[in-house]
């Protein structure tokens, strides 16, 4: 499927040109992070499985850059204040500009490709586009050429797109030694972390996560192995204190529809434990995966590599965890979006970053806030099975 591209070049070698020269041209704004290994103390018994022997790792990464990163919303005003203040809000009210879409007609220097390439009768249906604002390096995304909404549900060439980048960097290796990974990740829904609307999903390459060639880190996707369903193939690492499924993607071009049939699968299972806890789910169950307004019906993070899809419904994007003195009031506030699934998350504030590292056990009450609990239901007899083909 990786050929669906129609990109000649090495897709790791384009992105990495492509990410140094706008990096040379002050095309990119990329900010250097902080780097830190959590691990939780005692490890996480979940439901009726305290039997899992190791802890979770989450990558913490403390970069002050982020509180100046341009957002596409505009910052709340502040209350109270002057008679005249009151008077700019009006004006600014009526003088608000559309929001900036960088995606709508990405910059040049920006551009990565567009997709798929081949003769003139194919069209593209999406753009590569590097990352304006990253803190990993070649971090690059995929967008729909018209402006999809981010909250519906992902199509078959969305899909179909990202898993061919994905097989693309790990196929074209320089050195068969070192492996290269890709990981790609999705946010969707008010709660998810999702700071565009329109529809892309992100990217970032693994080896670029780590701090050195000789670190190693597992993605916290690699060790979704835990058998969740007695029918279906959905898969937890029970460790992870909040609800997730993953499915196996086997080796070899998977087609558009079964990669859709496989992301429509994990979708269904999220809000049917989100809607309906407790109860029973099967692919006959009877339900929606869309609200009223052809939105999906929960908010939720999906991620992909080469070997796995997994997703993670969210009901909150963020919370503030700092108390007391320390706490710097609505600035105090973690958010974490579809790199949930990938073990790592940022911070701004250095006093959360400080936090964190001496307290893992705030990262396992931040994420139980922010995600929905694991059921009981979906666990099986105490058996691992490894899903990774």
């Amino acid at each position: 499927m990786e050929g669906l591209l129609g990109i000649r070049e090495s897709l790791s070698t384009l992105i990495s040109r492509k990410f140094r020269e706008a990096y040379k041209n002050k095309d990119i704004i990329f900010s250097d992070t902080s780097l830190a290994i959590v691990q939780t103390q005692n490890g996480i018994p979940v439901g009726p499985n305290p039997f899992i022997p190791y802890n979770f790792l989450f990558q913490l990464r403390y970069c002050p850059a982020l509180a100046k990163k341009p957002t596409s919303t505009p910052t709340s005003k502040p209350q109270g204040g002057s008679s005249d203040t009151h008077k700019m809000e009006r004006e600014d009210s009526k003088t608000e500009k559309p929001k900036f879409n960088p995606f709508a007609n990405p910059a040049p220097e920006l551009l990565i490709a567009q997709v798929p390439r081949g003769n003139d009768n194919i069209k593209y249906s999406h753009a590569l586009i590097l990352n304006k604002f990253p803190v990993i390096k070649n971090h690059f995304i995929i967008a729909t050429k018209s402006n999809k909404p981010q909250t519906a549900v992902l199509e078959e060439d969305d899909l179909s797109m990202t898993y061919a980048c994905l097989r693309a960097w790990s196929n074209q290796r320089h050195d068969p030694a070192h492996s290269k990974r890709l990981f790609s990740f999705f946010n969707s829904g008010e709660h998810s972390g999702a700071s565009q609307p329109h529809r892309h999903l992100q990217f970032l390459p693994v080896e670029d996560m780590l701090r050195n060639e000789k670190e190693h880190f597992d993605l916290l996707i690699d060790h979704m192995t835990v058998q969740a369903h007695p029918d279906l193939p959905l898969y937890q690492d029970p460790a992870l204190p909040i609800l997730h499924f993953a499915t196996p993607l086997e080796e070899g071009n998977l087609s558009a529809s079964a990669l859709h049939s496989k992301y429509v699968m994990l979708l269904r299972a999220a809000i049917s434990a989100v809607q309906h806890p407790g109860e029973p789910f099967n692919s006959s169950s009877s339900f929606s995966v869309e609200d009223n307004s052809g939105s999906a019906a929960v908010s939720y993070n999906l991620a992909m590599t080469t070997e796995r899809m997994a997703i993670c419904p969210r009901r909150k994007e963020g919370a503030g965890i700092l108390r007391g003195a320390s706490a710097s009031g609505p600035d105090s506030f973690v958010a974490i979006n579809g790199t949930i699934l990938g073990g790592t998350l940022m911070v701004k504030d250095e006093a959360e970053w400080d936090l964190l590292r001496q307290d893992p056990s705030v990262l396992e009450d931040l994420l139980a806030e922010l995600g929905y609990p694991l059921l009981s239901w979906l666990s099986l007899e105490p058996t691992v099975t490894d899903a990774r083909m």
